[in-house]
């Protein structure tokens, strides 16, 4: 049926207005319990399984509640203040480092390289003394 009259569709308009504004209105009164404890009760073996599902007899089986439904409870025993013991142990970080290895190799010679300049002028001296002895050396064969 389409209404073809302005008028008339304000009038519903305002009408749908007042039955969503009391439906809601209704939803705040009652303030809606999810049952999560009987959930929680329910599927309570199934949460100790996994996360994710389980392997039995080879084969790997899901989990029988959908992990949406199982966010939800776990999301409700916290808000409630309970303790959620299904969850994995975290695993331990990660200690690869990111970025680039020249920009790491970089670092490390230009750390080397003012290890080696403070020990130039006794490496200077060290090569000084020893073109002096074999020039001596030769000087000395050259009188022979």
């Amino acid at each position: 049926m389409i209404i073809m009259y302005t008028g008339c569709t304000e009038k519903i308009n305002r009408v749908m207005a007042g039955k969503a504004a009391s439906s809601a209105a209704k939803a705040i009164a009652t303030e809606y319990q999810y049952p999560w404890r009987e959930k929680l009760a329910k599927y309570k073996d199934e949460f100790a399984k996994g996360v994710w599902g389980y392997w039995e007899l080879g084969a790997w089986k899901p989990l029988s509640i959908s992990a949406r439904h199982r966010a939800r409870i776990r999301k409700e025993v916290l808000l409630a203040g309970e303790d959620w013991t299904f969850d994995p142990e975290r695993k331990e970080m990660k200690t690869k480092r990111k970025g680039h290895k020249v920009d790491r190799i970089a670092a490390e010679k230009r750390a080397n390289t003012a290890r080696l300049m403070e020990k130039m002028p006794d490496m200077l001296l060290a090569y000084k003394k020893k073109k002096w002895a074999k020039k001596m050396k030769e000087e000395e064969k050259g009188k022979l």
